[in-house]
């Protein structure tokens, strides 16, 4: 009988995260066969010049971040996680639907910051859904549950920028957004038939006991997400110059930067979920710095080759770098708001599309002068948000049970 009541919380999980797993991979594939292709899309088939791009590229991000951040805070104050996240596949497949058939840019604009910015808290809000879950059914393996479902989410985007390429070749982007509605509606059918409802996390009251309640003020909250932002702005920025890189500075080939991407892709997958693993045995934030360090490494690595073999051997860091932030930044983030897992993975996941925006204008500036300047720019970045990490230092370690 021990050993049947032992086996329980692991076969739980097993259960829960079976569900959760095809709603990341749904998710992940739509989000995939879109959003590579969007600059393309708008100046094709829509017709859009360089200014109303830029624009869309700015504005569509930026609904999608304040969206997101409404619904997190909204997610925690009752048992509705289950409701919003039927919500935002809803409004992704709307989007997607009505994107396949529609080419008027005002139209898609409108779509973009309300349908695509509303599904765009799909992401942040299954997280925090599996946090939930993983909490009421075996706290101390959650870092590796989160890492297990973040690993599912990279499947995804290996697979899909290679269908939206066979589709284009074969179609055209009304196959694409198709495709992609068809991914949505899954992971709607998901949510509805497949997911429970997970009660609000319990309020803060003067008998709720010390250990039990947050302990991060918000200006702790804050530098972390500034410190994560600095830390994936690298991710955007350092594949722009990539290709150009090597073809300029190395005398390669742009197809190299493929290659280079793909094994990257290939380590990162292991390795997230081998540090998922390390990461049951607290504290998380050893591993979340010596990821960050090895980005710095990566970067700077980078940033004085002379030849390819060094870019090749230097994927292992990368791949370190982004398994420890992608990876064990969101449970880093929700340890900080235990009793707030929507608005703690909110804040993490923001983090992403800011610093794409913030890459913008640095990949402007190393173009112009030199490509070798975005990889420096990738080093002091990734040094100044470790820096910040360990100077902030307050993760909320979760009790033993």
């Amino acid at each position: 009988m021990a050993q049947q009541t032992s086996s329980q919380p692991g076969s739980r999980i097993g259960r829960a995260l079976l569900p959760l797993g095809v709603l990341f991979l749904a998710v992940g594939i739509s989000t995939a066969l879109f959003n590579p292709f969007l600059a393309l899309f708008l100046s094709t088939d829509v017709d859009a010049g360089p200014v109303k791009v830029t624009f869309f590229l700015i504005v569509a991000p930026l609904a999608g971040v304040l969206g997101s951040l409404l619904i997190g805070r909204l997610s925690d104050r009752g048992p509705i996680r289950r409701r919003l996240l039927i919500g935002g596949a809803v409004a992704g497949l709307i989007g997607t639907g009505l994107t396949a058939v529609v080419r008027d840019y005002w139209v898609l604009l409108a779509l973009a910051v309300t349908a695509f910015a509303l599904a765009g808290s799909l992401f942040p809000q299954s997280f925090a859904y599996a946090r939930q879950v993983l909490e009421r059914d075996d706290p101390a393996r959650a870092p590796l549950g989160i890492s297990a479902l973040r690993t599912v989410f990279s499947l995804a985007w290996v697979a899909g920028p290679p269908l939206a390429a066979f589709l284009l070749h074969r179609g055209s982007f009304a196959w694409v957004y198709g495709a992609a509605a068809l991914m949505y509606a899954l992971a709607a059918l998901v949510a509805i038939g497949w997911l429970d409802e997970v009660p609000a996390p319990a309020p803060v009251t003067a008998d709720t006991p010390p250990d039990d309640r947050p302990d991060a003020p918000r200006w702790t909250l804050w530098l972390t997400a500034a410190a994560f932002t600095l830390l994936q702005t690298p991710l955007t920025l350092a594949v722009q110059a990539l290709p150009l890189f090597i073809r300029t500075d190395l005398g390669g080939e742009v197809s190299d930067a493929g290659l280079l991407l793909g094994l990257c892709a290939a380590l990162e997958i292991p390795l997230m979920l081998g540090l998922g693993v390390l990461a049951t045995r607290p504290p998380l934030r050893g591993l979340l710095f010596a990821g960050a360090a090895c980005g710095a490494a990566y970067y700077a690595l980078v940033a004085v080759a002379t030849d390819l073999w060094l870019l090749i051997g230097g994927q292992v860091l990368n791949a370190l770098f982004i398994a420890a932030v992608s990876g064990l930044g969101i449970s880093y983030m929700q340890n900080m708001l235990p009793r707030h897992p929507g608005r703690a993975t909110t804040l993490f996941t923001n983090s992403f599309p800011l610093g794409a925006m913030l890459a913008g204008p640095l990949f402007g500036l190393a173009q112009h002068l030199d490509y070798r300047l975005a990889y420096w720019i990738c080093t002091g970045l990734c040094v100044a948000g470790l820096v910040v990490l360990v100077v902030v230092r307050n993760e909320r370690v979760p009790r033993p049970v």
